[in-house]
């Protein structure tokens, strides 16, 4: 049985800034820290069918995932493999959709299908809420 999560957020930015955000390796790498203390460190290609690396350091450990992009519709999806180095086991899929709301806010919603278990998703599900809170705040320090 597959497990899957889904995560829903509103964001004070545009779906145009917050999609960028997602494929920009500079800002890849200063919001997605779930692990407090941490750092990121990205490459990416982003084209259908080009790939990333995202390796998150915290806790002494590097977790390093690799990725390639299956659909990209500026400004409102992106979807995209998801697969932790060393775990032949798995490998998911991410769909972040954005929709517009107005008054320069934007609701995200984040989900990531294909878990081998439900505590894979419960423990991605703490990573990712992690790292949008991580992007909200980023997008708003970023606003001038």
């Amino acid at each position: 049985m597959e497990h899957e999560l889904s995560l829903t957020r509103v964001l004070a930015a545009s779906a145009e800034d917050i999609y960028d955000a997602w494929l920009d390796p500079r800002a890849v790498a200063e919001w997605m820290r779930p692990i407090p203390g941490g750092h990121t460190e990205a490459s990416c290609d982003p084209r259908v069918g080009g790939s990333f690396l995202i390796t998150m350091h915290g806790n002494g450990t590097r977790y390093p995932t690799r990725g390639e992009y299956l659909r990209l519709e500026r400004p409102h999806l992106l979807e995209f493999t998801w697969h932790p180095d060393g775990d032949e086991r798995w490998k998911s899929i991410v769909s972040v959709t954005l929709r517009e709301l107005g008054a320069g806010r934007t609701e995200l919603t984040l989900r990531h299908r294909r878990f081998p278990s439900a505590d894979m998703a419960d423990g991605h599900r703490e990573g990712w809420s992690r790292g949008l809170d991580s992007l909200a705040a980023w997008l708003v320090a970023r606003t001038p």
